[in-house]
């Protein structure tokens, strides 16, 4: 199965340090996932690939949450993560089809030019034209 590289991300999960462990047994639930990959790459540290239109970064920290793990919650790691959920939204909601435009805008356009609005020039026709 080919994909865009903009559908395929590479992310980090941080746990945090206490308990002890927690990285080891996020690897072994994450690993069971099909179409992603998980790599150990430090003592609290996963790095996770996986394709956007399976799986997004929120929705597995939400799911490791519900199980029990608990992620580092520093400022750059929040800020970093809260990014990757708004890019990853946007992307998806991006890649779904555009909505098909219901409304008529002809009809508004010809009320308008209908009905006095007072947006005329009151300036005499002669003086606009240039000779």
């Amino acid at each position: 199965m080919t994909m865009s590289c903009d559908t395929l991300k590479c992310r980090e999960l941080v746990f945090h340090p206490t308990p002890p462990g927690q990285a080891e047994r996020a690897l072994d639930l994450l690993v069971c996932l099909p179409r992603m990959t998980v790599a150990h790459i430090g003592p609290r540290t996963l790095r996770i690939a996986y394709c956007m239109l399976d799986y997004s970064l929120e929705d597995i920290e939400n799911e490791l949450q519900v199980q029990g793990f608990h992620l580092e919650a520093t400022l750059l790691i929040r800020l970093k993560r809260n990014l990757a959920y708004y890019c990853e939204r946007v992307q998806r909601e991006n890649m779904g089809k555009p909505e098909p435009r219901t409304k008529n805008y002809k009809a508004h356009v010809e009320s308008w030019h209908k009905r006095p609005h007072g947006d005329h020039d009151e300036t005499p026709s002669e003086w606009r034209q240039y000779r």
